[in-house]
């Protein structure tokens, strides 16, 4: 098992920036591709960004690409993802995945390890 605590949200005007942490205890945190999704009230959960075991590679969504940073420190077990120029469309709770599959899939059935969610609110 892999228990997966996110931290960081809060409300931000357009424009603005936060930073999401995500971490983890239980099994080694580093043999796991890890993701980050979020979901809108009334609408599926939908891919946000991933990042190989390594942090090596990253996946992201377009709507985020150039404005999202996904990275991870596996020495500390903490996933992160920089948010900056946030607008009120990226508003959702934005929770971190755990998974063995490729940092290319974007299904939530790649990951097998999910937390609860932080609350990203941006206002216009």
């Amino acid at each position: 098992q892999v228990q997966l605590v996110e931290s960081g949200g809060g409300l931000v005007q357009a424009g603005g920036s936060l930073r999401l942490s995500c971490v983890a205890s239980g099994r080694p945190f580093s043999r796991y591709t890890m993701g980050w999704f979020r979901q809108a009230p009334g609408e599926e959960r939908e891919f946000v960004a991933a990042i190989t075991w390594d942090g090596g590679r990253m996946n992201y969504d377009d709507s985020v690409k150039g404005r999202f940073t996904i990275s991870r420190d596996n020495a500390k077990n903490t996933l992160f993802l920089q948010m900056n120029s946030l607008k009120p469309e990226d508003t959702a709770v934005y929770a971190c995945a755990a998974g063995s599959g490729s940092y290319r899939y974007t299904t939530t059935r790649t990951y097998e390890y999910w937390g609860q969610g932080t609350q990203v609110t941006v206002s216009s």
